[in-house]
Parts: structure tokens; sequence; C-alpha cells
């Protein structure tokens, strides 16, 4: 059952995506008929259930009220058995042909006929309604694995919501609605309210608001005017935009995420594969006890029934089906329940190592800074404030380095009569220029050192911009990266979790780094390193256990790929962040992290329950079996019960409203 299960899952997948290249309608109408399909089946399932049921309870009375012969009896729950076990016997059968003897149809088939000749043997009960109970009870629980896995899937098909359907192009004057895989980039396609965003590009005309809930699970709409990117994915709520194109379908971001979250189930977790492993090797051993059981005493003692039937319950008991399904369920979930938070984990392997996470290292900027520079003190010594700035804007206006581009926001107007002359950009020192005649010289200490300045030192936090005119110090400007109003309790979140070591890397001075790290209460910090210098501290820390590096992913590639677990953050967009890390939060909160942990943890707890409940109860039935304790119905419920009560346990991983 569960290998036919997964075979023809497969096939499907293959399916889809050959035919996604294609023509992404016709996936989506596939997509829809193989839902159909599934309805039906499980249809099917409740009719036949409710139907087989009514008719063991009319053939118990009947057992109850006449006096047969047990053929006759044996005719009479024939049709409830064939009714609700035709497919299982089919299934078995299939199985047997393709050298798959083991599976857990076979064991059902096996134990359910085993029941039903048993009536036949000198001095033996009949067991017919029984046998008919197991096939059953085999059934409804069938059926709750199938709920199950609709269930998780569907926590995972709220991504497959933003899988845009259309896209409205303008060619020639004309508007044309075609699928978004025949749009190429550079073209001009229109975004109307209401509609899904269908690829990445940029406002040319009109503005609005977005709804980015299904890619980041952040609730407050985004407003885009022209000249703002907008990603795929995206629900655009209120005006009319025109969008340039700036990527192909399947290179936008929804088509990224979506190759995300379908790669994700692929990657077998370390619990799942153990379980699988578990059981190829168990099965068997299980068949050989059973039959020793079966054969051993019957042949001591002569009395072949009740040996045989103690072997049957024991073969129907050690099913290991509970395992098998609600395991992989349990991931699944939690995959489901984290990508609805904004959390994309590439892989339920990564759960077993996120759940682990002994030591957080985040890199500064753009992490737990905002990555964007503004002047925050001006203190001028010859000249007024107004002054200060004005030199400093015009003599960077040129350089595109973020510190420049702070100086020139803080003083926005340019359109005065100043004539710059004579740019000279030393790198790691600073600019000078001529401005009306004035050498003036904005940079470093070492620049002021340069040029004969008498520079004074500055107790601000920050880089500071030291100006000097015609070799004569004319003060400075502090400039400083804006710290995420989340971070300290992003810091916080994760030392209640557990995490024994929060560490910050950053290339930026000693001193910027000491005034970030102490608000936002880090355990340790390494400023003034280089881009090799944050890998080789990575590799120092992660002797402490199971290390998390995050990053924004602009040039943090090399050190997410060499942590245990790389997680990127603020991800919308950030292509070489999402091929780098193993996690991607997809907003730009560092309280996030501790919640991916906490998912994590909750999974695994979640699956190890599963685990021990399935493994303590059949090992008690099995006991009870060898003595004759146990009955066929006891036997149903530490296979079929035990396999719905792990399956509805693992269904609260998708829930993470309280995780």
């Amino acid at each position: 059952m569960i290998h036919e299960h997964h075979h023809h899952e497969n096939e499907c997948c293959e399916h889809g995506h050959h035919h996604e290249h294609e023509h992404g309608h016709e996936h989506h109408h596939e997509h829809e008929h193989h839902h159909h399909d599934e309805e039906e089946e499980g249809r099917g399932r409740i009719v036949k259930i409710i139907s087989a049921s009514v008719l063991l309870i009319v053939a118990s009375v009947i057992e109850h009220m006449t006096a047969w012969q047990d053929w006759q009896y044996l005719l009479l729950f024939l049709v409830p058995y064939l009714i609700v076990g035709w497919e299982t016997l089919k299934e078995a059968l299939e199985g047997l042909i393709h050298g798959e003897a083991l599976s857990e149809d076979f064991l059902m088939s096996i134990a359910t006929i085993g029941a039903l000749a048993i009536g036949f043997m000198p001095g033996a009960e009949t067991q017919f309604a029984e046998a008919v109970f197991v096939m059953l009870f085999f059934q409804i629980g069938e059926m709750f694995e199938e709920l199950a896995e609709g269930r998780s899937r569907k926590s995972i098909q709220h991504l497959m919501d933003i899988r845009p359907d259309i896209a409205h192009v303008e060619r020639d004057g004309e508007l044309f609605t075609v699928a978004p895989d025949t749009v190429k980039p550079g073209e001009i396609i229109v975004i109307r309210p209401g509609e899904k965003v269908p690829m990445d590009g940029v406002v040319v005309n009109g503005s609005s608001s977005l709804d980015t809930v299904a890619l980041t699970g952040e609730s407050v709409p985004r407003s885009i005017m022209v000249g703002d990117e907008i990603l795929s994915g995206c629900v655009n709520l209120s005006g009319v935009v025109k969008v340039r194109t700036t990527k192909a379908f399947a290179e936008s971001t929804v088509s990224k995420i979506l190759d995300l979250v379908e790669n994700a189930a692929e990657s077998k977790s370390r619990s799942e594969s153990f379980i699988t492993k578990f059981a190829r090797v168990y099965t068997p051993i299980v068949v050989g006890l059973a039959v020793l059981v079966a054969v051993i005493p019957g042949l001591i003692t002569g009395d072949w029934a009740s040996w045989i039937y103690r072997g049957l319950l024991f073969l129907v008991v050690s099913c290991p089906c509970a395992l098998v399904i609600s395991v992989p369920l349990t991931f699944f979930g939690g995959l489901g329940g984290a990508s609805r938070k904004g959390i994309l984990i590439k892989g339920s392997n990564l759960i077993d190592k996120l759940a682990n996470v002994k030591t957080v290292v985040f890199d500064k900027t753009g992490t737990l800074t905002e990555g964007v520079f503004e002047v925050t003190a001006v203190h001028p010594q010859m000249i007024d404030d107004n002054e200060l700035l004005h030199l400093a804007a015009h003599v960077e206006r040129h350089s595109t380095h973020p510190i420049a581009m702070a100086l020139r926001n803080a003083y926005p107007n340019e359109q005065d009569d100043c004539v710059i002359a004579d740019v000279e950009e030393t790198a790691g020192h600073g600019v000078l220029a001529t401005v009306n005649g004035r050498r003036v010289a904005v940079g470093n200490s070492k620049l002021m050192e340069k040029v004969g300045a008498q520079w004074r030192p500055c107790h601000h936090a920050g880089t500071i911009i030291h100006v000097a005119i015609d070799g004569e110090y004319a003060g400075h400007i502090v400039i400083s990266d804006r710290i995420k109003e989340d971070s300290a309790l992003g810091i916080a979140a994760l030392k209640d979790a557990g995490v024994s070591k929060t560490v910050m890397l950053t290339g930026d001075q000693q001193t910027v780094a000491a005034a970030v790290a102490a608000k936002v209460g880090v355990d340790e910090y390494h400023a003034q390193l280089l881009p090799a210098d944050k890998v080789s501290e990575v590799e120092k820390l992660l002797a402490d256990g199971t290390l998390a590096f995050v990053g924004d992913g602009i040039n943090d590639a090399p050190v997410l790929t060499r942590a245990d677990i790389g997680i990127a953050m603020g991800a919308l967009g950030s292509d070489a962040a999402i091929e780098a890390a193993d996690v991607v939060l997809m907003d730009d909160k560092p309280s996030k992290i501790a919640l991916a942990i906490k998912i994590a943890r909750r999974t695994i707890r979640i699956a190890k329950q599963n685990i021990w409940f399935a493994i303590g109860i059949k090992v008690l039935v099995l006991l009870l079996a060898i003595p004759g304790l146990a009955t066929m119905w006891m036997a149903v419920f530490a296979d079929v019960g035990v396999t719905v009560l792990a399956v509805l346990n693992a269904m609260r991983t998708a829930r993470v409203s309280r995780a």
C-alpha cells in the first residue's frame, strides 16, 4: 500500500512538472482533475465503509438467531468482507507479483483470510465477524490517513494559491490575456485590483498597495509607486498599475518559492529515513515471528486453531503503518505551518537540525540593522551645521558609497552656484575636491592626517566623517545604521528558546559593533572582518554544537553554505540568498528565527511521541497475544486505532499559532 501510494505520487509529480513548462494552464487543469479524482475516491470509500458496516451488523444478528452450517455463514460474511476489502486484497496480490510481499495490505489480507478459514478447523470457533471487522477498521484508518494527508498538503497548498494563472500584457497598444510563462522580460503588463502579480518587475505607471501575506506572513499591506520593485505572488489591492517585467516567469520569486516547497518534501529527515529503513527490516522479522508463534506451539500441543489465531493476531498488531504514515506527516505539517508564517524550510531533514541549534551567528548589516545609513549628528567647528553638510554633500556627490548616499540625503538641494572641480577619491580614505576655489577634504582620520588637519575624536557611535577646508579642521558628521525595532526582541526570544550563544559578525569598526551589540544584547561580537574572515569565525564556532548563520544574503552566500544551517533574512527578491540558504525568512524580522526553532522543536517532539506511543501499544498487545489474552479487536486497535491517533497527533504540527 505504502509503496504503491508513493509510486503514484511521484509519477504524478513528474507528469505535472513536464506539463508546467509547456503550458501553465494545462498543469492547472491537471491539478484540478487530480483533486477531483481524489474526492471521488474518498466518497467511494465512505460509501463502502457504511454499507459494509450495515451488512456486518445484519450478518451478526442472523448468526445469533439461526443455526446454519458454517459455510453458509461464511458466504453471508463474505459480502461485507469483499465490499470493504476488495481493494486491499487486490493491492496485496499486485505487491506479491511485483516482489513486495511484505506490505501492510499483504499482512492484513493474510490475517483476515486466516481468520475466515480458522473456523473450519476442528475444535475452533468461527471468527467471521472479526475478519470483516479487521478489514473495516483498516479502511477507516486509511480514510483518516488520507484526510490528514489532504490537510497537511493544504497547509502547503496555500502557497500554491500564489501561483498566478494569467497575465495581461500590452502588445502593439492592445491588451492580451496570456499564460504568465509566455511573457518575456521587458514587456509591459497591467495588473488590476484584486489580481495576483504574475511576475517580478518595476512599476512604470500608477500606484497601489500590495497584500504580501502569502509571501511574508505579514498582514500589513505595502504601498508601491512608480519606480518601486513589485514581486510575483503578491495580490494587488487598490489601484491599476503598469509594470515592466524584469524576470521570466520561471525565474520570478513565486516560481522560486514553489520550487523550494515542492523540493522540500523530497529531502527526507533522519527520523523519516530511519522509519523507512526500520519498516524494511522490521516487517520480515515480524512475519517470521508470527509463523513461529503459530507453528511451534501448534506442533507441541496439537491445538493448531488457537495458535494459528495468535499468529494472525501477531501479524495484525505488528503492521508498522502508524509509524510509516505519521512521521512523514508530522514533518510535512511542520513545513506547511512554518511556511504560513513566512518561514520556508527547504527540507524535512533541516527540521532535525533546527531543533538542535545551539549557536546563532548574525551578520550585522541588513540583519540586526536596517542597512540604511543616515546622518545622526553634526559637530561643526569653524562653520555652521548647514554649511558643513552642504560641503560634505557636494564633495561626495558622485560617490556610490552608502555613506555618500547618506550625506546627499541629509542635504538634498544641490541646485546652487557652487563650482566643484578636481575630485579625487582615495579608497579607504575619502574624497578631496575643490569647491569654489577652496580645497575640501571629506573622509576619515587618515585623510585628515594626510592634509595636515588637527582632527578631533567623537564620543558618538557610528561612522565619523571628518571635514577639512584648505588643511584647516571644519568639524565632523556622524553617520550610523538604524537598528531594527525587532532585533533586541529577536535575540531575547532566542535565549528563551534555549539557544546557548548569540554572536554578531561585522565588517564595521569596533566602536560601531560594540554599540550595536550592547543595544541588541548578543553574547559576543567580532568586528572589522572581511567576508573570508566571517567564514573562519564561523568555522571556529562550529565546534560548540549546531550553528545557524543569519545573513541578508547579498554577500553572505559563502558563510550561509558553511554553517550547519544558513538562514537568509528578508530574502524577498534576493536570489543568491534563496539559493544558498537552508531556511528563508520572507520578511525582515529577527524574531522569526526563534519561531522557526520553536516550530522545529515542536515537530520533532510530536514525531517522537508518535514513535513511542505506536511501539509501546504494539509491544503491549503482542505480549498479551502470546498467552492468548488478546483478541482480534485489541489487535485491530493496536494497529489501526494507533495509526488514527498518531495521524491526528501529527496534524497538530500544521497549527503554529501558539508554537
